[in-house]
């Protein structure tokens, strides 16, 4: 059965997140319930239907909480298990054997999350450091890949500053999972076309899910990057997203807010050359691939 609703689809966001005591920064609690209300209303009057929610256990989780949001906005969130990187990983992650973690996801995907009915239904985001995989990630990337091949479910992953995404990419294929079931995050901050290219030629899907992060990477250089790949036939792989994960980030505080991709980053993409067959292709025909629904 297809996990998405036909409609766009934002393929990498946090409803709710809390990195705060680890960032000692309280932005990084995303609790504003009523002002994420408002915004996924917005972007359903933009078409989205769907919004992959990757926050993994660790990272503030609160399957009720996103539960609510779906029912007052009519989104279809798609909800995560699996556990994100250092610093930010639980404590039993250390203390389980890696067939135990993989047997946590299972349980998630198959009976509920947190001892509710809502099943996951995607592995992450699982996540690697600035160019290193520490040994607990590495436990988790290995739990995961079990977890995936037990389910089917798709992985999705987190790079930092988008490094280290080839090896992600090797540790998968090494270990027997489908590129095509494997999204790998935040490429749009690597500022390396040359990696985005190798991946999507090993078959990955590829996200560029940090739109509007200019102090980052500035957009226009992403429009450039996707009228690049335009020109290659390669945008068949990419996917798009904000991953806004604080409260600053919302419209109510002055920040771009959720429907920025719409209002302002295709607006620049279609300047750059981008045609509206490419745009479908990103928000609405690849993450429905991905996850198994229909093209349309």
């Amino acid at each position: 059965m297809a996990l998405l609703k036909e409609g766009l689809t934002l393929i990498h966001e946090h409803t709710t997140i809390d990195l705060s005591k680890v960032k000692n920064n309280p932005d990084c609690f995303l609790d504003c319930f009523d002002e994420t209300v408002q915004e996924y209303r917005d972007l359903y009057d933009l078409g989205v239907r769907n919004i992959v929610d990757v926050t993994a256990m660790g990272m503030g989780r609160n399957v009720d909480y996103v539960n609510s949001v779906a029912d007052l906005t009519g989104i279809n969130i798609v909800q995560a298990t699996g556990f994100y990187k250092e610093p930010f990983l639980p404590a039993f992650v250390y203390e389980q054997s890696i067939e135990e973690l993989a047997q946590h996801m299972v349980n998630e995907i198959r009976n509920g999350i947190d001892g509710t009915d809502t099943k996951a239904q995607v592995i992450g985001e699982i996540g690697t450091s600035v160019d290193v995989m520490e040994p607990m990630e590495r436990k988790v990337f290995e739990a995961a890949v079990l977890a995936a091949k037990e389910t089917g479910a798709i992985i999705s992953t987190h790079t930092s500053l988008g490094t280290l995404a080839l090896e992600q990419a090797a540790f998968f294929v090494e270990h027997g999972i489908d590129p095509r079931k494997v999204i790998i995050g935040h490429q749009d901050l690597s500022g390396n076309l040359d990696q985005i290219r190798t991946l999507i030629d090993m078959g990955f899907n590829v996200a560029f899910d940090t739109i509007g992060k200019n102090n980052y990477f500035p957009d226009r250089e992403r429009a450039v990057y996707l009228k690049q790949l335009q020109d290659e036939g390669k945008l068949d792989h990419i996917t798009l997203a904000l991953d806004i994960t604080r409260k600053s980030n919302f419209k109510y505080q002055g920040g771009i807010g959720y429907s920025y991709l719409f209002t302002d980053f295709l607006p620049m993409l279609r300047e750059e050359g981008i045609t509206e067959a490419s745009i479908q292709m990103m928000i609405n025909d690849n993450p429905q691939r991905i996850f198994g629904g229909e093209i349309r």
